[in-house]
């Protein structure tokens, strides 16, 4: 009598249904990072700029309109970007939560914080 060797049907559907649940989280999960990133080198832009010193509120606003449009930046406005000011001059931080739907009623949170003062 032979014994069996290998994966059974139901063990492969099953390893390929796991494969596939967490490529499809991934998948919807990626694009929020993406936009993160283009947020954290929009302020990064901001910040290099030989005026970013004396630079106000509606500059500020502005610089991270034009890069927002740029970089198609949608889940964060420029009204939405908290300035202070430091001892080394203005700080723009830029603080917002993305909720990303999943499957049925089942969704992600999650929260994004960048700043020019990293």
């Amino acid at each position: 009598m032979q014994k069996q060797r290998g994966m059974t049907f139901i063990g492969t559907v099953l390893m390929v249904a796991v494969i596939v649940f967490v490529a499809v989280i991934i998948m919807k999960l990626t694009p929020p990072y993406l936009e993160f990133m283009s947020v954290k080198k929009a302020l990064n832009n901001i910040a290099t700029q030989p005026e970013f010193r004396e630079m106000g509120k509606k500059e500020i606003y502005s610089a991270f309109n034009k890069t927002a449009a740029i970089d198609n930046i949608e889940n964060i406005k420029a009204n939405e970007l908290i300035i202070s000011q430091s001892d080394r001059g203005p700080v723009v931080i830029a603080e917002y939560q993305v909720v990303v739907p999943l499957m049925g009623n089942v969704s992600a949170l999650l929260d994004f914080y960048a700043s020019t003062d990293e």
